[in-house]
């Protein structure tokens, strides 16, 4: 007769720290990387009225083109050279 047929799993080792740690990393950087593509590939609202940081005066105001002093004034009595 045949000899006896075992069929247990293989001898398969756990996986160690290093390969964890570069299968999570891996898988962490695809899903970055896939963020980051839709980031650019989807579009963003734009508000009109959203003003930057450098585009505002003192006391948060805005600065527009009617109220922002010129620099060819001369302010405070000083020389302009």
């Amino acid at each position: 007769m045949a000899a006896e047929l075992h069929f247990w799993p293989p001898e398969i080792p756990e996986p160690t720290l290093m390969e964890n740690m570069l299968r999570h990393g891996l898988f962490y950087g695809a899903v970055l990387q896939f963020v980051c593509v839709l980031a650019i590939m989807l579009p963003v609202s734009k508000f009109p009225e959203a003003v930057s940081e450098t585009e505002r005066g003192p006391g948060n105001r805005k600065i527009s083109a009617d109220t922002a002093p010129s620099a060819n004034e001369n302010h405070e009595g000083q020389s302009t050279w």
